[in-house]
């Protein structure tokens, strides 16, 4: 893959959303910057940026957000990492959405790094000489490093930015492998209305509570210090307020936000994480996360992609449907359903093989092809 050299004046003069930022691979020298990264970024970009969300959800929606937050945040983030003394920045996040256009951008501006754009998550990783390495990360990229692991083992150490949706299954396989000297995940929580909301950071076993940015607060009503002897599994909506909130076009910054999100609180600064409103349905009176359950048929089912999308049932009000993308030459009779539904707990009505899922960049679903070409109905199933 060829990477365009691109001076920093060269990347910030085009457009977040430009073909050119997105769908070319680039390279850009911060470290050979000739004038400071913040007043070249202030003195560049526009007052007020406009990022848009993906439609996984409903109607993608602008959001606007000022220049000078924009770079702030960026700034946070780059302090996440930089404890660990990165030398260079490797993304496969397109600048399109706020996540990457912090990441991808901006903090390398921040930390004055080198840093190379992959659009693809095929293929070789660029050609680097530095051995202390951030990667910008969403979901897909976990596969992509343990199918490079001999690069991974080269590098004094990795640190993965992730800030994705619910963490694959192959993020720990992938920190077991590399090691917890070499390799660090952290993880940003966040959206387009709010920009980055909460943190955490691990290098083995199960992740910690997550921390709250510090210029963000729990918002009334919202999460309360729970009493001892409190029911700790107690899930509340994540309500935040933040001086980095987005607005909408000829509108104000809103003094909250109400997240899509469920949280167990911990105190007035941690939480742990329940799970999307929007992933979170009753089956047979039994709530399931939609996300846990998928990331459990990944590791089972040998597919190409797979999603597990809520129904509506006349008998019981709710139920789910599981959608497979199925590898060339396979089929639905060659998958050990059986075995993948009494490991997650519950039987989809129905099995549809689909040709594609269509994703946004953070690997959330966008747009489901319905149109099943094979599928497997409830009776089907159970067997």
């Amino acid at each position: 893959m060829d990477y365009a050299e691109l001076s920093p004046a060269e990347l910030l003069s085009l457009e977040f959303t430009e073909p050119a930022m997105t769908d070319r691979a680039w390279q850009v020298r911060w470290d050979l910057a000739d004038r400071d990264p913040g007043e070249l970024v202030l003195g560049t970009l526009p007052p007020t940026i406009d990022f848009h969300t993906s439609g996984s959800t409903g109607p993608s929606r602008c959001w606007r957000r000022l220049r000078e937050n924009v770079w702030l945040e960026a700034g946070m983030l780059a302090e996440l990492i930089e404890p660990e003394k990165p030398e260079a920045v490797i993304s496969c996040v397109p600048p399109t959405h706020l996540y990457g256009a912090l990441a991808s951008v901006l903090i390398p501006a921040h930390l004055r790094l080198p840093v190379w754009y992959k659009p693809t998550f095929y293929g070789v990783m660029p050609p680097i000489e530095q051995r202390r390495v951030v990667v910008v990360a969403t979901p897909w990229i976990f596969t992509l490093l343990l199918q490079h692991m001999s690069w991974v083992r080269e590098l004094e150490h990795i640190t993965v930015l992730y800030g994705g949706a619910m963490l694959p299954a192959t993020a720990g396989e992938f920190l077991a492998e590399a090691g917890p000297d070499r390799a660090l995940i952290v993880e940003v929580l966040g959206s387009t209305e709010a920009g980055g909301i909460a943190t955490r950071r691990w290098r083995e076993g199960e992740p910690p509570p997550w921390t709250l940015f510090p210029d963000v607060s729990f918002a009334d009503p919202g999460p309360e210090p729970e009493p001892a002897g409190s029911d700790e599994d107690e899930e509340v909506p994540l309500v935040i307020r933040s001086p980095r909130l987005a607005f909408r076009p000829d509108e104000r910054p809103p003094p909250l936000w109400e997240a899509d999100d469920y949280v167990q609180p911990l105190d007035e600064r941690t939480f742990r994480f329940a799970g999307r409103r929007t992933r979170l349905v009753k089956v047979n009176g039994r709530r399931i996360n939609l996300d846990e359950v998928e990331h459990a048929l990944r590791a089972v089912l040998d597919c190409e992609d797979l999603a597990v999308v809520p129904v509506a049932d006349r008998m019981i009000g709710e139920h789910v449907d599981l959608l497979v993308v199925l590898k060339p030459g396979t089929e639905l009779a060659g998958l050990d359903l059986s075995a993948a539904f009494d490991r997650i707990g519950v039987r989809p009505k129905r099995v549809h093989a689909v040709p594609r899922i269509e994703r946004s960049a953070l690997g959330k679903v966008r747009h489901l092809q319905t149109s099943p070409t094979t599928e497997a109905t409830e009776a089907e199933v159970a067997k």
